[in-house]
Parts: structure tokens; C-alpha cells; sequence
């Protein structure tokens, strides 16, 4: 084992400036936390959550109604494009419908990120 001295007022101002990048890094995360909006879900997502057909999500982006972006044959939404369809009552679903699908898509998040960290 090692032992490294320092002077008390270095330790004291050292400590300080940990603090301060703890704190900044917690209010970025509290923040993160409650902004999902720029996450991207799969049409597979927000046709289970908000109860929607694919059909209607096809329509949607042949309408452009919708911004999407298609990778890999399969379409993705931001959720701020999801909040803006239902806002403006182009899909017609309760609040509920929408934080189920932002939960929802946390877990699927983690799942994934968890199975790629056990590799």
C-alpha cells in the first residue's frame, strides 16, 4: 500500500472542487432523468404503448405528419415527435399512455444495455 501526503489546505480545496463536479454531474442526471425526449422509440414501441396500429403509423408518415427515421429497415420516432402528435390530438391517447411508453422503453434500454455489458 501506497501512502500519499498532502498539505491540509490542498486536501481541503481538492475536496471542494470534487464537490462541485458531483454536484454538477447530479444535476445533469436529475435532468436526463425527467427529458427522455430525444430518445428514439421503434414502431414496434409505440404501437404497443399507445395502442396504435401499424397501419395508422404507416399512414402517419405517408401523411408527413410524422418526422421518423428509417435504420436498418426498421422506423424510429423521437418521443418530443411522439408528444407532439399527441398534443396536437393526431393520436388521441392519455398522459398515461405516454409515460407507459417512456417507461417502458427505460426498461427495454436497460435490458440491452445489460445484455452488450455481459458479453
Amino acid at each position: 500500500m501506497e501512502v500519499i501526503t498532502i498539505e491540509a489546505q490542498a486536501f481541503k480545496e481538492l475536496s471542494a472542487k470534487i464537490n462541485v463536479i458531483a454536484k454538477f454531474v447530479s444535476a445533469i442526471h436529475a435532468k436526463t432523468e425527467n427529458e427522455h425526449v430525444e430518445d428514439w422509440v421503434d414502431n414496434y414501441e409505440v404501437c404497443t404503448f399507445l395502442k396504435v396500429s401499424p397501419k395508422t403509423l404507416q399512414r402517419l408518415r405517408k401523411g408527413n405528419l410524422v418526422s421518423y427515421s428509417r435504420m436498418r429497415g426498421r422506423n424510429y420516432y423521437k418521443l418530443s415527435e411522439i408528444r407532439r402528435l399527441l398534443d396536437e390530438k393526431v393520436i388521441v391517447r392519455t398522459e398515461e399512455h405516454f409515460q407507459d411508453l417512456i417507461k417502458n422503453h427505460k426498461l427495454y434500454d436497460e435490458q440491452r444495455r445489460n445484455t452488450k455489458a455481459n458479453k
